[in-house]
């Protein structure tokens, strides 16, 4: 079974932010297949997602076309993606930030602490693989640098990882 979710902030509704570098690769591969299997499972109504980036570079673009092509061969439809920044807003606003990797994890604790989030609530920061089933805890490794099998091995990371989040939602929104 998955590790439980935060407490949702406000009663039957919950949100989730997922986080990398620079938001055109790893987190929001995870924000589009996250989106789908809350719709699949009747959650969408009741689930925010969003995904940004701890860097600004790729703001206002499309996620890298590697990763949309990955994306799209699998039946998911990546076109709405537009890449953001963190914003120190996002830690009152989200129930749960999700992190791609331990260097991210520090970066957006460092963040949350600098505005008085972590401090308050750290347990609503932690890595996106804590829901994995093969490798709790484990790192979505960063496929920019590679090659096409890199988005391929993120993918498969991110859906399995994500049937777990989900459930651990459900739970929650089901069980406060």
């Amino acid at each position: 079974m998955s590790p439980a979710v935060p407490p949702a902030r406000t009663p039957g509704a919950y949100a989730v932010a997922l986080v990398c570098l620079g938001n055109i690769c790893r987190s929001p591969m995870a924000d589009v297949v996250l989106q789908e299997h809350l719709a699949r499972a009747g959650l969408d109504d009741r689930v925010t997602v969003a995904s940004c980036g701890t860097g600004d570079w790729h703001v206002g673009n499309r996620m890298d076309s590697r990763a949309a092509a990955t994306l799209d061969a699998a039946g998911y439809d990546p076109t709405r993606h537009r890449a953001q920044t963190l914003d120190p807003s996002w830690f009152e606003r989200f129930d749960l930030l999700l992190a791609m990797d331990r260097t991210n994890l520090e970066d957006v604790r460092a963040l949350s602490a600098s505005v008085g989030g972590s401090t308050r609530d750290p347990d609503r920061v932690m890595l996106f693989r804590s829901f994995d089933p093969v490798e709790p805890g484990g790192e979505v490794p960063d496929p920019y640098y590679g090659g096409d099998s890199g988005f391929e091995e993120v993918l498969a990371m991110v859906e399995r990882t994500t049937a777990e989040l989900v459930a651990a939602l459900a739970r929650e929104l089901d069980h406060p």
